[in-house]
């Protein structure tokens, strides 16, 4: 909240339900263990095969200290004492997922001295067990206390075949087609247990373009479509409200020079969204925040790019991009808990949330002696809004950072390299925000609007040591 940036940006939300002092272990506990396989094989001077497969094992916790809780919420039977039946108590619950991912990604390629084609894929698997217990809870529990137990299950299929190609000494063309099977097996949620999903999707998501090459000047031109299922916790909506899949159209042009002293270039894109999927404030069956379909948005930038080489001991990188970001048409949903509901605001053009219309970085990097060098590291990131209303009480302020960074190398017999890097970051002490959320109802005839920040780290120090053998 913006009185807490200003009085003690340091607070910690978690666990103050609790009466008194904060509940001392609210905290995230999980776990992954990746196991990987992976071959390659040379067949002939022009054909290569790569295979991997891959096993991920996650498992862990979420737990939190909840007040005044209702035990019918929980499943869980009202505790008796004498004539009185306690119907809510303070409790402590962890929110757990145990899951597994495994699958296979494989590739073959052939190339000739003017052309490189590639036909590949993959297929994997999620399987997530959801559960909650309930651990303790302080007017009495009757074990076992799992209040839900669901199950969700993705599997994904990918195939594709690419090709790039010189048809001229200066101009090559390449195109990707990709094929996505993905098939959701939904068992429940949380507030929603009894909504079973099984849907399958198919995607067909090509990529072509061309690109050309003459002297120092490079450029491309490329046109890509894609397509994505909506994720699992869209699908916690009721049955009327069930998300679509998101589309993307996307034209990228960009030009670039480069020799030994400097470089530069410039790229425009246009992205095009169809369903896009936003947080709108509307809710679900259930009373929760979803995100919902927008039928049309866009994004479109130039993005630049620099470097230069001022002398053997100094040199400098810099990029900037300006972009407009848009809703068209979209509709907010706002609680009124005065007259129960949700009142409607809709908005003709709008800044699409978290998407600033500058955002900019420098390095400048000094060689002091042989084996050491000095970084000065910048970054700016324009104002953005928390949500796509485009209110300014609703927004997050432009930011600008600098950092330093020193690395020596060291290389020895039996060391390939040893470098030691110590960093100081945020030298400045600046205080940002990068990113929050917000909630806005209605109650007293007024509307309130609630703004939660994430606040960054002031000036803060790492040391590393990186070792290749």
């Amino acid at each position: 909240m913006v009185w807490s940036l200003k009085t003690n940006r340091t607070i910690n939300y978690a666990g103050m339900e609790r009466p008194g002092d904060p509940y001392d272990n609210e905290t995230d506990n999980y776990k992954q263990d990746h196991y990987q396989v992976f071959f390659n094989q040379e067949l002939t001077s022009r054909l290569k095969f790569s295979a991997g497969l891959f096993y991920i094992k996650g498992k862990g916790y979420y737990e939190q200290y909840k007040a005044d809780e209702a035990y019918a919420d929980y499943g869980l039977p009202e505790p008796i004492y004498g004539t009185d039946t306690i119907t809510n108590t303070d409790l402590v619950r962890q929110l757990w997922l145990d899951n597994d991912f495994y699958g296979s990604v494989f590739s073959l390629q052939y190339k000739t001295d003017r052309s490189q084609l590639t036909f590949g894929g993959g297929w994997n698997r999620y399987e997530g067990n959801h559960y909650g217990d309930v651990v303790w809870a302080e007017k009495g529990l009757t074990l076992p206390a799992r209040w839900y137990d669901l199950d969700a299950n993705k599997n994904d299929l990918t195939l594709y075949f690419k090709q790039q190609a010189k048809i001229s000494s200066l101009v090559s063309v390449f195109y990707d087609l990709q094929y996505r099977g993905v098939k959701y097996d939904l068992y429940g949620f949380q507030d929603n247990p009894g909504i079973i999903i099984k849907n399958n999707y198919n995607f067909f998501n090509p990529k072509a373009g061309l690109s050309f090459q003459k002297n120092e000047w490079s450029g491309y031109f490329s046109y890509s479509r894609g397509q994505k299922e909506p994720n699992r916790e869209d699908f916690e909506a009721g049955i009327d409200q069930q998300p679509k899949p998101e589309k993307l159209n996307d034209l990228e042009l960009g030009i670039e020079k480069r020799n030994a002293k400097y470089n530069f270039g410039i790229t425009g894109y246009y992205m095009h969204y169809n369903d896009q999927l936003v947080l709108t404030g509307k809710i679900n069956d259930v009373g929760a925040y979803t995100r919902t379909n927008i039928p049309n948005s866009y994004r479109m930038g130039v993005e630049l790019t620099a470097g230069v080489g001022i002398t053997s001991w100094l040199n400098a990188t810099g990029n900037f991009s300006l972009s407009k970001n848009k809703v068209i048409d979209f509709v907010e949903y706002i609680d009124d808990y005065d007259n129960g509901g949700q009142q409607i605001n809709r908005y003709s053009k709008t800044d699409i949330a978290f998407s600033p219309n500058m955002v900019g970085g420098a390095t400048i990097n000094f060689i002091p002696l042989k084996n050491a060098e000095l970084s000065l590291i910048s970054k700016y990131v324009g104002k953005e809004y928390l949500d796509n209303t485009q209110n300014e009480s609703r927004k997050l302020n432009a930011y600008y950072t600098q950092d330093a960074r020193f690395i020596y190398t060291i290389s020895k017999k039996c060391l390939k390299e040893l470098n030691i890097i110590l960093q100081a970051n945020n030298v400045f002490d600046k205080k940002y925000e990068p990113n929050g959320y917000t909630f806005s109802y209605y109650y007293g005839g007024s509307l309130t609007t609630e703004n939660y920040y994430f606040p960054m780290a002031g000036r803060n120090f790492i040391v590393g040591v990186n070792l290749k053998f």
